[in-house]
C-alpha cells in the first residue's frame, strides 16, 4: 500500500524580515497569554482537568485566529505552511514554556504523528486520524520503547505484527508511550518482516486505543513530569486492518528517521528557549539580590557562571542551527544531530543548575519555574536516545571518514 506523495515543504519561502516578525508575534503572545497562565496549568493540566482543557481551547482559538496554528505542517494539512526553518526559529521561543506548544498545536508526540500521517498515511487514515488530531480535537501517542529491551538499540524490539487475512494481529509490551493515557490512537512500531535484515523488519501501524486487546497498564511516573503522560501498554491479539499501515511494511525505521531527525532539532531549539529563560532569570536575580555587602552580580563566581552560560548557549544555538540548515537542504545530518543532542542536553542542565544556585532556596521552591525545568532537563539526556549512543554515532562516523581517507569537513570555506 503506497502512501500519497505529500509535499512537506513551505507554501512559500519566508523572508528574514517575515521570520523576525513571526518571532516577535510569538514573543508577544507568550508574554500576554502563556507566562501568566503557567501557574493555572500547573494546577489544571488540560488532559486531566475540565478547567484546564477549557482554558487551553481558549488559547488555541487565539493562535488559530492569528494564523499561527500547527506551524509544523503545510497549509494543505491544516498548518501554517511556513516550512522547516521558520518553525525551527519559532521553537526557540515556544520552548520557554511547556504550555506554549500545546497552545500552538505543535506539542509532541501529536506533531510528529501528524507529520508522518501526512507523509505516509493513506487518505482514509488522514481523514479518520490526522484531521481531528491537527484540529486539536483528540490526542495521540507514539508507542515504540519496550521495557524488556534497550531503547538505544531499536532493532531488538519484540512487539510483533503478523498478517491474518486483511488484518494485522499485534502482540507486545510497550512503555514510555508518550501521551498514551487519553490518546485516541497509537502509532505502534512492530516487527512484521522477520525474514528481512534488522532495519527492514519494522512496520508502523495505527492502532485506535478502543481496539480490543489494547490494554493501558498504567501511567509511568517520570521525573520532571506531573501529568503521568508516559504509558505502559500491552497489546494482546490486537486486530487492525492492514490498511492502517503507514507506508510500506518494513519501512518503519525509515519513517522513524524522517520523524526523529527533525524532531531532535525541534527538541534542541526548545531546550535553547529553556536555557535562555533560565539565563535571564539568573542575570536579573543576581542584579538585585544582595549578600555580604554587594549584589550577587558582583561576585566573581556568579560572573563566571554568567559568562560560561552565555558562551555555551551560543555554541549550542550555532550547532543546532547548522544541523537544521543541513536537514532543510536534504542532508540527514546524522553526526550533527547526534552532536547537538548530547551537547545541548548538557548545556540545558548546566545553565538551569547555575540559575538555581544563584536563586538559592528560591530556586528549588515551586515559586519559580526553575525546579520543574531542572527535573525535565535530567530526562533530556535519555529520551530521543541516551547521550552515550549519540556520542558513539559521532565518533564512529568521523572515524569511518578518516579510515576512508577523507578526514572530516568542518564546513570551513
Amino acid at each position: 500500500m503506497t502512501a500519497p506523495n505529500q509535499t512537506h515543504g513551505p507554501d512559500r519561502k519566508l523572508t528574514e524580515e517575515e521570520i523576525a516578525g513571526l518571532r516577535e508575534r510569538v514573543k508577544a503572545f507568550m508574554t500576554e497569554h502563556i507566562y501568566p497562565n503557567e501557574p493555572f496549568f500547573h494546577e489544571h493540566h488540560p488532559r486531566r482537568s475540565a478547567e484546564g482543557a477549557a482554558k487551553l481551547k481558549e488559547l488555541q482559538a487565539k493562535t488559530k485566529a492569528m494564523g499561527m496554528w500547527a506551524p509544523h505542517l503545510p497549509s494543505a494539512a491544516g498548518g501554517m505552511g511556513i516550512g522547516f526553518m521558520p518553525y525551527v526559529y519559532m521553537n526557540e521561543i515556544l520552548g520557554r514554556s511547556t504550555v506554549a506548544p500545546m497552545a500552538f498545536g505543535s506539542q509532541a508526540p501529536d506533531s510528529g504523528n501528524a507529520e508522518i500521517l501526512w507523509q505516509f498515511g493513506t487518505k482514509e487514515l488522514q481523514d479518520k486520524f490526522m484531521k481531528p488530531l491537527v484540529n486539536g480535537d483528540i490526542y495521540s501517542c507514539f508507542s515504540m520503547t519496550e521495557p524488556e529491551v534497550s531503547g538505544a538499540d531499536p532493532t531488538g524490539l519484540q512487539t510483533t505484527a503478523r498478517r491474518d487475512g486483511d488484518e494485522w494481529v499485534i502482540n507486545g509490551h510497550k512503555w514510555f508511550s508518550s501521551q498514551g493515557e487519553g490518546a485516541a490512537f497509537a502509532i505502534v512500531m512492530c516487527a512484521s518482516e522477520l525474514d528481512q535484515p534488522p532495519h527492514r523488519r519494522m512496520t508502523q501501524i495505527v492502532v485506535p486505543s478502543d481496539t480490543p486487546g489494547f490494554n493501558l497498564v498504567r501511567a509511568v511516573p517520570v521525573m520532571g513530569e506531573t501529568d503521568g503522560s508516559h504509558a505502559e501498554i500491552r497489546y494482546n491479539d490486537v486486530r487492525v486492518p492492514i490498511t492502517n499501515t503507514l507506508g510500506e511494511p518494513g519501512s518503519g525505521f525509515r519513517i522513524a528517521q524522517k520523524r526523529l531527525g527533525p524532531g531532535r532539532i525541534h527538541h534542541c531549539m526548545r531546550w535553547l528557549g529553556q536555557m535562555q529563560r533560565a539565563f535571564e532569570m539568573m542575570c536579573e536575580y543576581s542584579l538585585r539580590r544582595e549578600v555580604y555587602g554587594s549584589t550577587l552580580s558582583e561576585k566573581q563566581t556568579v560572573q563566571n557562571w554568567i559568562a560560561d552560560s552565555y558562551v555555551e548557549i551560543q555554541a549550542s544555538r550555532a550547532l543546532t542551527l547548522s544541523a537544521a540548515k543541513k536537514i532543510d537542504q536534504g542532508d540527514e545530518a546524522r553526526v550533527e544531530i547526534s552532536a547537538i543532542k548530547f551537547f545541548g542536553a548538557k548545556v540545558l542542565h548546566d545553565v538551569i543548575d547555575r540559575a538555581i544556585q544563584v536563586h538559592g532556596a528560591l530556586g528549588v521552591s515551586g515559586d519559580t519555574p526553575l525546579e520543574g525545568m531542572y527535573r525535565g532537563a535530567r530526562a533530556a539526556r535519555i529520551y530521543d536516545g541516551p547521550d552515550e549512543t549519540h556520542r558513539m554515532v559521532v565518533s564512529r562516523r568521523i572515524l569511518q571518514s578518516f579510515k576512508a581517507g577523507n578526514g572530516w569537513d568542518f564546513g570551513v570555506q
